[in-house]
């Protein structure tokens, strides 16, 4: 199990090639990756921020959720800070289990779970010059964050 935020470009198959197990009959993986555009606006860029030791902490928390919820063998995610260009992955994760409907299951409980509650912040830059930050408030009300 293992959760990065990183500033450096992720590499899929080399997270990928960590995620081999024997036992495992299936090996799903998602990428987050950064499109042309959002809402009607033409995107040609992301910037992504994060407060790094919660991040991984709680990252860590929700592979530990998702082991407990799935059958799984492993899991490992990274997402990426620092500016992102057209096409670059923003986040990967992935999953070894040895089924496929607890791979499937576990990837998706894991990308959903992120997206809800790391504090991590896009910023989109349009290709008129404008720029803003966007999806900040995934949640209402207070996420409660409790130590391992």
């Amino acid at each position: 199990m293992e959760f990065k935020v990183t500033s450096s470009v992720i590499d899929p198959a080399g997270l990928a090639a960590g995620m081999g197990d024997a036992r495992a009959g299936a090996f799903v993986h998602f990428e987050g990756r950064v499109r042309d555009h959002n809402e009607g606006k033409f995107v040609h860029s992301l910037e992504y921020e994060a407060y790094v030791p919660l991040a991984e902490k709680e990252g860590m928390r929700i592979l530990e959720e998702a082991q407990a919820k799935f059958a799984i063998l492993g899991a490992r995610c990274a997402h990426r800070t620092g500016v992102l260009r057209l096409g670059d992955v923003a986040v990967w994760v992935g999953v070894a289990a040895g089924h496929r409907g607890d791979a499937f299951g576990a990837c998706r409980y894991i990308i959903d779970e992120i997206k809800a509650r790391l504090p991590v912040w896009k910023k989109e830059h349009y290709s008129d010059g404008a720029s803003g930050w966007i999806n900040c408030a995934t949640r209402t009300g207070p996420v409660e964050l409790k130590e391992p």
